[in-house]
């Protein structure tokens, strides 16, 4: 069965109810609040449960993780204390998330464990935890072939596999590993793919690892009362740039991502933004693991309000609100630029996508306006009188402190170290996030040097902690 945007059967009964869920899923589906399934959810979880091959297409925030992560955790035999299910990934980033996702939507289940294995953190905690065994795991391509060169990872129970943001990976070069990975894992499983484009590339994994798959593709375009799009024509990057700079300034977006075709670009944009006074970080996969994610909490966070980056870094960042999106050059493939565009007006608001055309663009153009069709109509940008505004400043900053779940610190407590004895207001606090030997926590810019020193004169769990500004 191939299902298409035409030919996709509109589903009647949306309520996860309706499924052939574990009871444990459901009870706790309903504690959560979720009732109702999304579009991706509601066509290709019966398939999934029937245990099919199944191909899923749709875009970030479609639900796709807990279409898989219900699936696999419906199958999952928890008596049976062995790897059942692989899950693979592009980024950390991504990885982190779908784990964690896993994990809350097997809160009703006792004794799951799920493990995930990634680059840019040590080995040694991941060798002892597979050591100890797990059910499923949550991996980047590059460090699982890491741990089975090694004979630490036994795959040969794995019942599902899951190949998430295929694309991606293809894009960051896995195909090897990937092909590499699934030949460890038996012939006879159940295998799901999901991926935001399909090239041909993914096409022909998909005919050499699956069998009869059910292809689920929802609807990929937005509501285009939610995003504004924006073109303008511009013939090189000294060009480019002063546009990104007049639209900044006059548009003066709260958060704001401008992407990038390449690390080089990404990394220079950001200079230039920030030799400018704009609070800019870069995101790109040149950067040390720990970088990587230090920069997406603070833009997370809103302790800066613009992030330059390439496509696949920003597949790790999760913003419900994002203002505006900018394209310094056109992105690849037409379904990228839709993908690009999406993570703006989300959740029902609005947003704005503003896109620069080179004079060899023609045929990105002619992509992108037979896909929303569209007619692209370039326009003005601002006049120079904007640039005698000044940059935004973010509205908070990160304070990073040298503990964290290993010390049993969690964010009540500094919270409380914050507020109390005449410290700062609750609402002076932002985001919290508390890692295994790290916390940060997001406060107001003009409270930073309070909060630091109360962080560094005061106690958290009765012991003294460094502290200090990101």
């Amino acid at each position: 069965m191939t299902l298409s945007n035409s030919d996709s059967p509109i589903v009647a009964n949306t309520a996860f109810s309706s499924l052939s869920l574990k009871t444990e899923l459901l009870e706790n589906l309903k504690t959560m609040g979720y009732e109702s399934m999304t579009q991706i959810q509601a066509q290709s979880l019966p398939p999934i449960l029937a245990g099919d091959d199944v191909i899923g297409q749709g875009k970030t925030g479609s639900g796709k993780t807990a279409a898989f992560g219900l699936g696999l955790l419906n199958k999952l035999d928890v008596k049976r204390f062995r790897i059942q299910t692989l899950v693979m990934c592009p980024t950390r980033e991504l990885a982190d998330q779908v784990a964690k996702e896993i994990r809350t939507l097997a809160r009703g289940i006792h004794n799951i464990k799920v493990l995930t294995l990634c680059g840019g953190v040590p080995m040694g905690p991941q060798v002892g935890s597979l050591e100890h065994g797990a059910h499923i795991i949550v991996g980047t391509p590059g460090r699982i072939i890491d741990h089975l060169d090694r004979n630490r990872l036994d795959l040969s129970n794995v019942n599902m596999l899951v190949l998430d943001e295929a694309d991606r990976m293809l894009e960051m070069g896995f195909q090897d590993h990937i092909d590499a990975i699934i030949e460890q894992t038996p012939r006879e499983r159940q295998t799901l793919l999901f991926s935001a484009t399909f090239p041909d590339q993914i096409k022909s994994i998909a005919d050499e690892i699956m069998y009869k798959p059910v292809m689920v593709k929802v609807e990929s375009t937005h509501d285009a009362i939610s995003i504004e799009q924006h073109f303008y024509q511009l013939e090189d990057n000294k060009s480019r740039l002063e546009a990104l700079r007049l639209l900044l300034l006059s548009e003066q977006p709260e958060s704001a991502v401008v992407f990038c075709n390449t690390k080089r670009e990404t990394q220079q944009v950001a200079d230039e933004l920030a030799e400018f006074g704009f609070s800019v970080l870069a995101l790109h996969g040149d950067l040390e693991q720990r970088d990587r994610d230090q920069m997406l909490l603070q833009f997370a966070n809103q302790s800066a309000r613009i992030l330059v980056a390439t496509d696949v870094a920003a597949r790790g960042l999760d913003i419900d609100a994002l203002d505006a999106v900018f394209n310094f050059h056109l992105a690849y493939d037409a379904e990228v630029h839709l993908h690009r565009i999406g993570r703006t007006g989300r959740a029902g608001s609005t947003g704005a996508a503003y896109s620069f055309i080179g004079h060899d663009d023609g045929y990105k153009v002619a992509m992108i306006e037979e896909m929303l069709n569209i007619e692209i109509v370039t326009e003005a940008l601002p006049g120079l009188n904007v640039l005698n505004k000044t940059p935004l400043a973010a509205n908070m900053v990160t304070i990073q402190i040298e503990g964290g779940k290993k010390q049993k610190i969690r964010p009540g407590d500094i919270v409380g170290a914050l507020t109390g004895d005449n410290g700062l207001d609750a609402n002076d606090i932002g985001k919290i996030k508390v890692t295994d030997i790290r916390a940060y926590v997001a406060v107001k810019r003009n409270v930073s040097n309070q909060a630091l020193n109360k962080l560094n004169k005061g106690k958290l769990k009765g012991r003294s902690y460094r502290a200090w500004l990101l």
